[in-house]
C-alpha cells in the first residue's frame, strides 16, 4: 500500500500511563490499545503513519529499578542514553502489540515496524551548561556521585537534573520515511530519541533528555510530512486554562501562538512544549500541526490547528 499523505503522530504520556495507575504491563498495553484504536480514523482517510511517543514515567521507573539494584546487589546503574534505549524498545513493543491487534480487528492489512532511534544533538548546546530536566528518584540529601542534583520545586527532596538539548538530526530518518511511504507504520524517535553527539569514530551517548514533541516535529519536517498530530489529554489548546475566561482555540496562527507563549498562557512541562513543536513544524514548511486528544481523531476538523 502506497498512499499519498504522510502524518507524524506524537503520543502523549496518557497514551501509555494514566493518573492513578501503577504502570503495570497490562495497564500500559490497554492504554496503548485504546489510543491505537483511534488511529484507524487517520488510516481510513488515506494517511501513512509515523508514530513518536514519550517515555518520562518509564525512564523514571527504570532508574528506580537501577537504584534498587545498586543498593541491594551493588549492580551498576546505567547512563541516561542506555535508559532511553531500553524504554524505547519496551514502549515500541507495546505499541506494536496494541496496534497489531487493532488493525487485525478492523481488517486493515498494514505492517508495524519499530526503529530504536538515535537523535543527534549539538555538544555545544547551552542546555548542557544549565541542566534543568528532573529525572529519576528523590533523595533526602544531595548525592555525591558526580551527577548534578537540584532541590525538587515541590519540596520532595533532591533529584538528578540533565540537559534537554534541541534535536538536530535523526539517525536513519531516510529509512523511516521510505518504509512509511510504502505503507509500513513506523514507531520512531521514542522518548525524543537516544541523545548522541558525533565523534571521530561514530556517535557517543550523552546524559540528556530530548523533548519528544520537538523530536517528532523534526521527524515530520525532515520527511516533509503533510500533517503533524500531537496527542494529549485535552481536545484543544486553551487560553486562560481552568481560569475565568477559558477559551478553546480552533485555528492558531504562528504569530498568535508566539504571543500566547510570551504571555505565559501555556504551562511549561505541559502545553508549552507542544505549541513550540507545532510552531517549529509550520515554520519549517509544514502545512499544519493538530493538537488534540486521541478520542477526537474521528473528526477531520478536530483539535487546535497551528498554521502559518
Amino acid at each position: 500500500m502506497n498512499q499519498e499523505k504522510l502524518a507524524v503522530v506524537a503520543f502523549g504520556g496518557n497514551a501509555l500511563l494514566r493518573a492513578g495507575q501503577q504502570g503495570s504491563f497490562q495497564e500500559q498495553l490497554e492504554n496503548v490499545r485504546r489510543t491505537c484504536a483511534q488511529l484507524r480514523h487517520l488510516i481510513g482517510r488515506g494517511y501513512n503513519l509515523v508514530i513518536g511517543h514519550g517515555n518520562g514515567p518509564q525512564v523514571g521507573n527504570v532508574m528506580l529499578q537501577h537504584e534498587a539494584g545498586r543498593k541491594a546487589f551493588n549492580l551498576p546503574a546505567m547512563p541516561m542514553d542506555f535508559c532511553g534505549a531500553e524504554t524505547q524498545g519496551s514502549i515500541a513493543y507495546l505499541i506494536e502489540t496494541g496496534l497489531e491487534e487493532v488493525l487485525r480487528e478492523a481488517g486493515i492489512d498494514r505492517r508495524v515496524v519499530s526503529v530504536v532511534t538515535r537523535v543527534e544533538v549539538d555538544p555545544e548546546d547551552p542546555m548542557f551548561r544549565n541542566p534543568t530536566k528532573f529525572v529519576g528518584p528523590y533523595y533526602p540529601e544531595e548525592p555525591k556521585d558526580g551527577a548534578t542534583y537540584k532541590p525538587d520545586p515541590r519540596g520532595l527532596g533532591w533529584r538528578k537534573v540533565v540537559a534537554s538539548p534541541k534535536p538536530v538530526k535523526i539517525n536513519n530518518i531516510d529509512i523511516v520515511e521510505k518504509l512509511a511511504r510504502e505503507g509500513v507504520i513506523v514507531v520512531t524517535v521514542g522518548g525524543g530519541g537516544i541523545p548522541v553527539v558525533p565523534t571521530e569514530i561514530g556517535h557517543r551517548g550523552v546524559e540528556a533528555v530530548i523533548d519528544k514533541d520537538l523530536a517528532s516535529a523534526l521527524a515530520a519536517v525532515t520527511m516533509k510530512a503533510d500533517e503533524f498530530y500531537i496527542l494529549t489529554d485535552v481536545p484543544k489548546v486553551y487560553i486562560n486554562y481552568r481560569k475565568e475566561g477559558q477559551e478553546a482555540l480552533g485555528t492558531l496562527r504562528v504569530a498568535e501562538a508566539k504571543r500566547y507563549l510570551a504571555e505565559g498562557q501555556f504551562a511549561e512541562g505541559s502545553m508549552a512544549p507542544k505549541v513550540r513543536a507545532g510552531i517549529a513544524f509550520v515554520e519549517a514548511g509544514g502545512r499544519e500541526c493538530i493538537i488534540t486528544e486521541a478520542a477526537a481523531l474521528d473528526d477531520p476538523a478536530c483539535g487546535t490547528r497551528i498554521i502559518a
